[in-house]
């Protein structure tokens, strides 16, 4: 299928503690964000794709009422937090096929209660029990009860079969700490040093505190349609250019390349596709074409694994690979410029998508990548969209 589909408007509440409000109220507001951006009226929009369903978000049919919504075309593929690009490759293929006109991606969450993950009477992770076991690798009847362990478990094995220095995961943090720093509504903004981050504390031997996302409520609402639709609307469109869904299988795991996580079949029998990875090959680019990544940031060396699955750095290299700078506002490839999970708040991949939009509009301030054009969102378990700069 030709992509022929781009972002037309962009709505974000923000980023903090919104425990207080219900999920429609948060997504009501950011769909009204959404629809002033670019001049578009609830009648409008013919589709609608959520994130997250209950109870940590709304239901699609909820969604379509409560929002005052009529539409012909729902998708509600319950993706976990890291394939946010799930939600807006269904919408671009329902565009595509003529199933909808308009659709309303909604992201909703409230993330505040994960705070609570492993403190006094609240030891649990909900997803355990929806996914019999848990889908980041936790073992229950072990006492790995949270995403970190799985996390933590693919960062050791890496570290050893490469002979990675963790110290130099320092500079994922203190990178996106800067950039957040350009950024009015990141949650973490505040100056943090290298003595900083060596100070901080193990939560799961080898990540540090600082090695992990900050747990935050938000609603984002990206309003899709035809290019040449979106070329008549309010604000300059934000072009998809080609796309390509998450990979699953007995090797693959969310938090790591394939092989490292504890449960894969085969270990280190993988060596990544690089600039082979058909997001590259439909779009007819490589990897040095690209002017910004965004990837998903839930720990610090998923930075790491996904600058060497998409091949902008060679496999076991990505920790000298990004230091110096290299991947801050101002450096070769800057990387999560709003300051991504690690310190803008964990969206749940909204966050990164709301910054590459407005990257490409020319929108981010003193964040902003000189002539931006192409910019990358891609996540360790291989799903990426490359986004254009419309006309």
């Amino acid at each position: 299928m030709k992509v022929n589909v781009s972002i037309a408007g962009l709505g974000v509440i923000g980023f903090g503690d919104f425990s207080a409000r219900s999920a429609t109220g948060l997504a009501d507001e950011a769909l009204k964000l959404a629809l002033d951006d670019c001049g578009l009226k609830r009648r409008d929009v013919d589709g609608l794709a959520v994130h997250i369903g209950s109870p940590r978000g709304l239901d699609v049919d909820e969604a379509a009422r409560l929002l005052g919504l009529e539409v012909g075309f729902v998708a509600q593929p319950w993706a976990h937090g890291r394939f946010t690009a799930t939600v807006l490759q269904h919408a671009a293929m329902a565009v595509g096929a003529g199933l909808a006109n308009c659709v309303a991606c909604v992201g909703v969450f409230r993330n505040s209660p994960f705070t609570r993950h492993g403190t006094n009477g609240f030891p649990g992770f909900d997803e355990n029990f929806r996914e019999g076991a848990g889908p980041h690798s936790e073992t229950p009847h072990l006492g790995l009860l949270a995403p970190s362990a799985g996390a933590a478990m693919a960062l050791q094995r890496y570290m050893h079969e490469y002979r990675v220095d963790r110290d130099k995961l320092a500079a994922v943090a203190l990178g996106q700490r800067r950039a957040a720093a350009l950024n009015p509504l990141a949650v973490k903004r505040a100056t943090l040093t290298e003595a900083d981050y060596h100070a901080s504390p193990f939560v799961v031997e080898p990540l540090r505190r600082l090695d992990c996302s900050i747990p935050t409520d938000t609603a984002v609402v990206i309003l899709m349609t035809s290019t040449e639709r979106a070329r008549d609307l309010a604000k300059r469109p934000v072009k998809l250019r080609s796309f390509q869904g998450v990979s699953a299988g007995v090797n693959e795991f969310v938090f790591g390349v394939p092989g490292l996580g504890i449960h894969q079949r085969d270990v280190f029998h993988w060596q990544p596709r690089g600039a082979a990875e058909p997001v590259f090959g439909k779009a007819g680019v490589v990897p040095s074409d690209i002017d910004t990544l965004h990837c998903y940031d839930g720990f610090s060396p998923q930075v790491l694994w996904t600058l060497e699955r998409f091949g902008f750095a060679p496999p076991g290299e990505a920790a000298d690979w990004v230091q110096a700078g290299r991947i801050e506002i101002g450096g070769e490839l800057p990387v999560n410029t709003s300051g991504g999970h690690l310190s803008e708040g964990h969206a749940n991949g909204w966050g990164h998508m709301a910054e590459i939009v407005r990257q490409l509009r020319g929108d981010a301030d003193g964040r902003q990548i000189p002539d931006c054009r192409l910019a990358l969102w891609a996540t360790t378990f291989g799903d990426a969209i490359l986004f254009e700069r419309g006309n």
